[in-house]
């Protein structure tokens, strides 16, 4: 099995199962070993008072970014640890991109870096990820 594959099928099962990314309006749009893309459009019941998407919607894409790509290689991982900088809140009807790419994996710990940006590729967010990989596989390989 290619890693690309591996990747996909690992993707492809996570996400029969990721009913909060779903429900959310999130979209998976690209998958690679240690790499994912996912969108979500903002909605009006995502804004807060000030009429802005800022905090936990933003910080719930780029974490589903970051576990989709921590994922790819159909190993069980979870977060060790994140961070998040907000740089600027999305707009109502505004289309957030999230990209997680794998910065370093060793044994069992990666880390990743997430950009979620907006319309016009403009900045919302840098998020940190590490992952711990605990036991277990998103499906059975072929032999």
């Amino acid at each position: 099995m290619t890693p690309q594959t591996r990747a996909e099928r690992s993707a492809d099962a996570m996400w029969a199962n990721d009913r909060a990314s779903r429900a959310l309006g999130m979209t998976l749009i690209h998958i690679a070993p240690g790499a994912a893309t996912l969108t979500m459009t903002v909605r009006d019941d995502m804004l807060n008072g000030h009429g802005l998407c800022h905090g936990g919607y933003i910080f719930t894409l780029a974490d589903s970014a970051f576990a989709f790509a921590c994922n790819s290689y159909n190993q069980s991982a979870v977060a060790q640890n994140n961070q998040i900088t907000y740089v600027a809140p999305g707009k109502a009807g505004e289309m957030l991109t999230a990209t997680a790419m794998e910065i370093h994996a060793a044994g069992r710990s990666g880390t990743y870096d997430v950009t979620v940006t907006g319309d016009m590729n403009r900045t919302i967010a840098l998020f940190r990820g590490h992952s711990r990989t605990i036991p277990g596989t998103h499906f059975e390989e072929d032999a």
